[in-house]
């Protein structure tokens, strides 16, 4: 399947995509990207599922495209946002931190009422 044939909804230049990157969190994917040594059709699939402590949980996977995904670039990298999933994700943005209890992405969502203590769910 191509992506043509997937129905994938880019953005237009002008448009402002539901999620944003920064450049921490750009350089970890693609870091993480040379290190799995994924196949060239592959991209990085951000959404949220049912389930956490808070109600949902963010899903950040390597995959291949789904029918009706949105298409957004991060540099080089396909970016999958199903359209649920940017619903509850519209102005978040995904960065990398690195502390003392350890490192890995952060979720900056604006429409979290909720959050649990580890970060990794919201209502």
């Amino acid at each position: 399947m191509t992506e043509k044939s997937l129905n994938l909804m880019e953005f237009d230049d002008d448009e402002e995509p539901p999620i944003s990157f920064t450049t921490e969190a750009t350089e970890a994917v693609k870091d993480a990207i040379l290190a799995e040594k994924l196949d060239p059709g592959m991209g990085l699939r951000v959404g949220v599922r049912g389930g956490g402590c808070a109600g949902f949980s963010y899903v950040l996977d390597f995959t291949e495209a789904k029918p009706n995904d949105f298409l957004m670039k991060l540099d080089d990298v396909n970016v999958y946002l199903d359209p649920m999933s940017a619903m509850h994700l519209e102005g978040t943005t995904i960065d990398y931190v690195t502390s003392l209890m350890g490192m890995g992405f952060k979720f900056i969502n604006p429409n979290a009422t909720k959050t649990c203590g580890c970060g990794s769910s919201f209502g």
